[in-house]
């Protein structure tokens, strides 16, 4: 992975140095805001085999009796996984022998009605993560399915295909699956949800799906040796020391940008990933996506010629693995005989590199990152960028990155009007 920073005016990112570079000797040495949360950092090296040679083993037998898994999980129990799983997939016609399926990460009757519908003629398994078990949109969501694959199933057969990703050792999931039989995986102390792919919590749907979760790891590793050296030509500290620059300088949106759609729930991912660590205190860089060049004729306008505080950052794939060419039309209608014999890829690179000229002339800043391609290593290795980063670029900015304590004042008010006791 390589990140640029052509587009972006560095004339005063000395003055941050020192700044970031204590911010990641604060996270390295894990004495700052939220220290008790950063088992993510040493995860790669540092995991547990026996469980995860029953996360293979787990995935496999899910694969073998399931054409569906349902994977029940909000916030990181379902970005990190929707991610990857979307990324690795065919658009179309997934060559998977296993489809999985996300519940719990809303309310929405009718999609759950649906999807029992759905079930109905399917064979069909149940990954339900929770660290509690009582967060409520999945607690829901596993009430009506558990309810309906025991149904389907009877009680004996349908624990075995029910999944629990929980606590080691309490709360009122963990009691359940332990009453109930369900093979159990773990949801780390140490690690908050926007950071727990790199645990049982995205690895073991991954694995039912088919991604191979040794690569995945790998990139992590990678990720580790790249993302921990002590060093401002460190690119993860590099990029949260331009994000705080430019912030100071008016630029409060940043615009994470690709040309791909297959990544777009990396985008959803990376969105939760900074808006939760950053968002607090009356601060933080404001995170959005647009999919290009779809949201070049929409919100390419904002971009172009709206209020001038926003920054962007565009992840570049450097090789696909599948392409077409356009050919030759003897009519040539369309007035596209111009472009015969060129790739797609070509064509998109064209308009990527297009838009950024257009846009940094536009007094858009512009940062690339480039990743070799589409693969479990490449992702694994982004995430584990993006998650050194947004530590640094939290410290810098005086914030806990590691803690979401505006996430509870909407459900404070949601049980109040519920009739919750207590509340």
């Amino acid at each position: 992975m390589k990140i640029d920073f052509t587009n972006v005016n560095l004339e005063n990112l000395d003055n941050y140095e020192k700044k970031a570079m204590k911010a990641f000797d604060s996270l390295m040495k894990k004495d700052g805001l939220g220290n008790d949360f950063l088992g993510w950092i040493d995860r790669p090296s540092d995991y547990d085999k026996e469980e995860f040679e029953r996360i293979k083993k787990a995935g496999q037998r899910i694969r073998e009796s399931s054409d569906v898994l349902v994977s029940i999980g909000i916030g990181g129990s379902y970005l990190g996984i929707k991610a990857v799983d979307v990324a690795l997939d065919n658009y179309f016609d997934s060559d998977r022998s296993l489809k999985l399926i996300y519940a719990g990460h809303q309310l929405s009757g009718q999609y759950l009605k649906e999807l029992l519908a759905y079930l109905k003629d399917k064979d069909y398994s149940l990954n339900v993560i929770s660290k509690s078990g009582t967060t409520t949109e999945p607690a829901i969501a596993f009430r009506f399915l558990k309810e309906a694959l025991e149904e389907k199933y009877g009680k004996k057969e349908a624990k075995k295909r029910i999944f629990a990703t929980t606590d080691r050792k309490k709360g009122a999931l963990k009691d359940l699956a332990d009453a109930k039989g369900y093979e159990t995986f773990v949801v780390p102390d140490d690690i908050g949800g926007r950071f727990s792919v790199i645990s049982a919590v995205g690895l073991l749907p991954l694995a039912a799906a088919g991604v191979d979760i040794d690569e995945f790891m790998a990139g992590f590793k990678q990720g580790q040796e790249t993302y921990t050296k002590n060093s401002f030509d460190n690119p993860a500290i590099k990029y949260a020391a331009v994000r705080n620059m430019l912030y100071e300088n008016g630029k409060d949106i940043e615009v994470l940008v690709n040309y791909e759609p297959k990544l777009r729930y990396i985008a959803e991912w990376w969105k939760q990933l900074f808006a939760e660590s950053e968002g607090k205190d009356g601060k933080g860089i404001f995170p959005v996506s647009v999919n290009n060049t779809t949201d070049l004729h929409s919100l390419g306008q904002m971009i172009q010629d709206g209020k001038r505080n926003i920054f962007e950052s565009v992840i570049e794939i450097e090789e696909n693995d599948k392409d077409i060419t356009i050919k030759e039309d003897p009519d040539n209608l369309d007035g596209l005989n111009y472009l015969a014999g060129k790739t797609m890829s070509f064509v998109n690179k064209q308009a990527m590199e297009g838009t950024t000229i257009a846009h940094v002339g536009g007094g858009v800043p512009n940062i690339r990152i480039k990743i070799e391609k589409v693969d479990a290593k490449s992702l694994s290795e982004l995430f584990y960028f993006f998650e050194i980063a947004v530590g640094v670029s939290g410290y810098m900015l005086g914030v806990n990155p590691f803690n979401q304590p505006g996430v509870e004042e909407y459900k404070k008010q949601m049980f109040k009007l519920l009739g919750k006791p207590g509340y």
